[in-house]
């Protein structure tokens, strides 16, 4: 299904290392507005998705959100790489590095576990857009976040890429909203539908 070019959707090349940087960049990785949720929310709402060029915006926008997480993944890499205990103590680091060393687990800032219930997939069609509408603004609020305590600009500047993206991405639900609503009819549109007025 897919054509998967190695390398990375926008260069991360980080100079210095920074776990506590790491630590809250971890939450877009998998928190519960990172990129892990968004790519298996709309790779899921696809299946039922009825209109074709929907479900080829979910496939898309999912297909990205995999890509921001390599990113992600690779920020906090580099950023946890070559690490010595002082390092570690100093950051706050440790409780991760505990469980976890230096690998990449998906988690959120604050240390919980990756769940399947970040996902919303409800096979109705307003419903499931309006959910990726809010959630990309907010993936947008997170790196919002995440950019008031970044001052490396070799952090910042993948930081703001990914920011951009979820702009786009909200940009592009909106306009899936509007197709929808206008291939939806008196009979299947949930606000005039005379079955729920019984």
């Amino acid at each position: 299904m897919w054509s998967y070019e190695k390398k990375l959707q926008y260069p991360v090349k980080i100079a210095r290392p920074n776990p506590k940087l790491a630590s809250i960049i971890i939450s877009q990785y998998g928190g519960p507005d990172g990129e892990l949720a968004a790519s298996l929310r709309y790779l899921s709402q696809r299946f039922a998705m009825p209109y074709p060029e929907l479900k080829a915006l979910l496939t898309d926008i999912g297909t990205e959100e995999l890509a921001h997480l390599e990113m992600i993944g690779s920020i906090v890499y580099q950023l946890t790489r070559n690490l010595n205990e002082k390092d570690i103590k100093e950051a706050g680091f440790d409780a991760y590095f505990v469980d976890h060393t230096t690998g990449i687990y998906p988690s959120s800032a604050a240390g919980v576990p990756f769940t399947a219930a970040y996902l919303q997939s409800k096979g109705d069609v307003l419903t499931d857009l309006h959910e990726d509408l809010a959630a990309e603004q907010k993936a947008r609020t997170t790196y919002d976040n995440i950019l008031r305590f970044c001052d490396d600009p070799d952090v910042k500047d993948p930081i703001k890429f990914l920011r951009q993206r979820e702009i786009v991405h909200y940009q592009r639900f909106g306009e899936g909203l509007r197709i929808a609503q206008e291939k939806l009819n008196s009979k299947n549109f949930y606000a005039f539908n005379p079955s729920f007025d019984k």
